[in-house]
């Protein structure tokens, strides 16, 4: 699995650290919103079920998954 992130949407809504803190965490940006910032962009099997659940309840869909 291949995590796409699309920073031109991501607001910094943080949902995805509170479904996979390994993977994901927001930083602070000079436009007026935090974006994203990915950890680990290819990450282990056991942390797919996260993940994925970061992607469905992010508020923006930003989070594309590209499965192997």
């Amino acid at each position: 699995m291949k995590i796409k992130v699309d920073l031109d949407l991501c607001q910094g809504h943080s949902v995805c650290i509170a479904e996979a803190p390994e993977i994901f965490d927001v930083i602070e940006t000079t436009d007026g919103y935090p974006q994203v910032l990915v950890l680990d962009d290819s990450p282990s099997e056991e942390l797919y079920t996260k993940v994925r659940a970061a992607a469905k309840y992010c508020p923006n869909n930003v989070i594309t998954l590209v499965e192997d």
